[in-house]
This record gives structure tokens, C-alpha cells and sequence, in this order.
């Protein structure tokens, strides 16, 4: 087994296992605590379990392992530190499904692997969002673990757990699947498709090509906060008026959460995921979308930003080089660049008027 195929393996297994906790979890949200971070962003006791299990998984078949990820213990600690011990118990009991015997120092110390920046030599590293997606998570939907390896600044492989996504291209998107589905890529291989279970065997998925007569489908995020929906609306609107006239038209977004969105456009589900920025300052975070686009990318599809360029993950933590995300079929990708380009002509000449 090469180098990238042994992290690769390890990656869907790392995957795999966090995908049974959080399933375990989800499905007993009465059971079990949450909290809001100081951005007022929600983070569940199955936040803490994947980034644990994902950094213990990874580290048992990899050695010791650079990680950046969403959660740190740092809360955990302070919880401890003041006497509440019912959400870092709950975290250890969780994690002990996939990792028996782990002790609650060693829980705190898997979890903070992840705290940190990436390097500043160009090491490579690991970036993981254990759930992204905590609001749908939180309302039983759709949610996705996302890891991906990083090396000089690049994505060089990904997987992306999607626990409650049905496999294949068929079916509602907020149906719930039994088995769920993960996606596998590395730079230079296919994009594979397997069950969210540990050790399920992968298999090749090929996006069939988009068909013009069928239309255009595409899938936005469900929260406002996380993109610009008027601005998706007046883009797809444009699309609609130019678009010829055998052409099957253009579908409102599906809205589902998470970087799901990557693989309903890699499987040939949607046709575009269409992403703009809600502010002018806002920065994407780079575990929101390393493993998504790799794996649409090794499937055939185009991912940039809102101006054509590619994302650059060069930068630290953050996307701060890029502005939103379009992720589509290459026929589709150009012909929403276009809508773009005509969308900021409109904008700037309604300006000078």
C-alpha cells in the first residue's frame, strides 16, 4: 500500500468510526447536552466525540499526526476546572463506543491534536470539521465529517463523511439514510463512494455528464447566515433569461447543510452548489471545504470562488484569498461565471446612474 493510499484508508476509517458515534448521538439528542461557543455558534457533544475519535483513528494507523480542527477542549477543561462534568462525561462515553477504554485525560488530549494553526513551513497537515453542519445535525437533517490532508498548502486527499446522505443519486435530500455515505478522493485517483460504516468497501462513483435538456439543478446552503440567498436568486435568474430556449430550465436550490452539498454535486445529484458571502469581511474557514472539494473535483466537477479562482489554501486557517464558492459541472460552471460577470456589470452600472 502507497503512502496516499494508506492515509486514505486510514481517513475512511477515522471517518467511519466518528460517523458511528455521531449517528449514535443524533439519534438521542433528548439524551445529551449542547452549547454555544462565543460566536454564538452551537457545538454538541458529538463536536468533541468525532475530532477525539478522528485524531485517536488517525493516530493509531498513522503515528503522531499534525491536525487543525474546528474544536479545541479548552471548554471542556474550564467545565471540569468548575465542577460540571455532565457534557465531558457524555463526551467520554460517546468516544468509548468507537475507542474503549479511553480515559477522559486522553479524550481531552485527542481532541486538542487539532487545536492548533496550520504549520508555517508548509508541513503537511490534517484539517477536520467533525460535524459540519451543527445546525442540521441539531434538527435530525443532513450533516458531514470532513477531513482532508493537506501538503504546501494543497489538498492532497479528503473524506467526507455524509452519515445520513442515502447513497447513489436517487431520492429526497433530507431523507435520512440508514447507511449514510462516504466520499473518498485523493489528487491524483477517482472519486469513491462507500457506506458510512467501518471498513465498508469503496467503490468508483463517475458523475454522468450534465445533460442541457434536463435543466439545471443545483443546492445552496439551509441558514441565511451562511450565504447570500438574494444574490444566488438574481444569479439563477439571470441564468434563466439566457439559457436556450430547449434548454430544461433552472431549479430553485435544494437547500440541505453541510459540505453534503459537495458530494450531491460530485454524484450528479445537483449540477451547481453556489455559495455567496454574506458580508464583504466574511472569511470561509478551511475544514468547511477541503475534503468537499476534492472530492467534486476528482469527480469532474469545476470548484472556484465567486471570481473564477481556484481556492487557496495557503493561507493559514482561513480561505482569505478567495470570496464564496462555485461548484458545478464545467458547462455549468461557465455559464454561472458569465451570470456573475453580467450580475457585477449591472450592479456597478446601476451605481454610476
Amino acid at each position: 500500500m502507497t503512502g496516499h493510499e494508506e492515509m486514505l484508508d486510514a481517513a475512511r476509517h477515522a471517518v467511519a468510526c466518528a460517523s458511528t458515534v455521531t449517528r449514535t448521538v443524533q439519534h438521542r439528542l433528548d439524551d445529551f447536552k449542547s452549547l454555544l461557543k462565543p460566536d454564538d455558534s452551537p457545538v454538541s457533544v458529538a463536536d468533541f466525540a468525532a475530532q477525539a475519535i478522528v485524531a485517536h483513528k488517525l493516530g493509531e494507523r498513522l503515528g503522531p499526526i499534525a491536525m487543525v480542527g474546528e474544536e479545541s477542549a479548552t471548554e471542556l477543561q474550564a467545565m471540569l476546572s468548575r465542577g460540571e462534568s455532565t457534557i465531558p462525561a457524555q463526551v467520554l462515553d460517546v468516544v468509548r463506543l468507537e475507542w474503549p477504554g479511553a480515559t477522559m485525560d486522553q479524550v481531552l488530549e485527542a481532541i486538542d491534536v487539532g487545536k492548533d494553526e496550520p504549520p508555517h513551513n508548509e508541513a503537511p497537515y490534517w484539517t477536520l470539521d467533525p460535524i459540519d453542519g451543527t445546525k442540521g445535525f441539531l434538527r435530525g437533517q443532513q450533516y458531514a465529517i470532513s477531513l482532508a490532508w493537506l501538503d504546501a498548502g494543497r489538498v492532497e486527499l479528503g473524506a467526507l463523511g455524509c452519515p445520513n446522505l442515502a447513497p447513489g443519486a436517487t431520492g429526497a435530500l433530507q431523507t435520512v439514510d440508514a447507511g449514510g455515505s462516504l466520499y473518498t478522493a485523493t489528487r491524483t485517483g477517482p472519486m469513491l463512494e462507500s457506506a458510512c460504516v467501518a471498513n465498508a468497501r469503496a467503490q468508483v462513483l463517475e458523475r454522468p455528464p450534465h445533460d442541457p435538456v434536463q435543466g439545471i439543478t443545483t443546492t445552496a446552503s439551509v441558514e441565511k447566515a451562511h450565504s447570500h440567498q438574494g444574490a444566488t436568486a438574481e444569479l439563477l435568474s439571470w441564468v434563466r433569461e439566457h439559457v436556450p430556449a430547449d434548454h430544461g430550465g433552472v431549479a430553485a436550490p435544494a437547500r440541505i447543510d453541510s459540505q453534503a452539498k459537495y458530494a450531491v454535486v460530485a454524484r450528479g445529484q445537483a449540477d451547481a452548489y453556489i455559495r455567496f458571502p454574506v458580508r464583504r469581511d466574511y472569511v470561509e474557514k478551511i475544514w468547511d471545504h477541503a475534503a468537499g472539494a476534492i472530492v467534486a473535483e476528482q469527480a469532474g466537477v469545476r470548484v472556484t470562488d465567486i471570481e473564477g479562482k481556484p481556492l487557496d489554501f495557503a493561507h493559514g486557517s482561513t480561505l482569505k484569498q478567495n470570496r464564496g464558492i462555485v461548484c458545478a459541472a464545467p458547462d455549468v460552471h461557465e455559464l454561472l461565471m458569465e451570470a456573475i460577470a453580467a450580475r457585477r456589470a449591472a450592479h456597478a452600472e446601476t451605481k454610476l446612474t
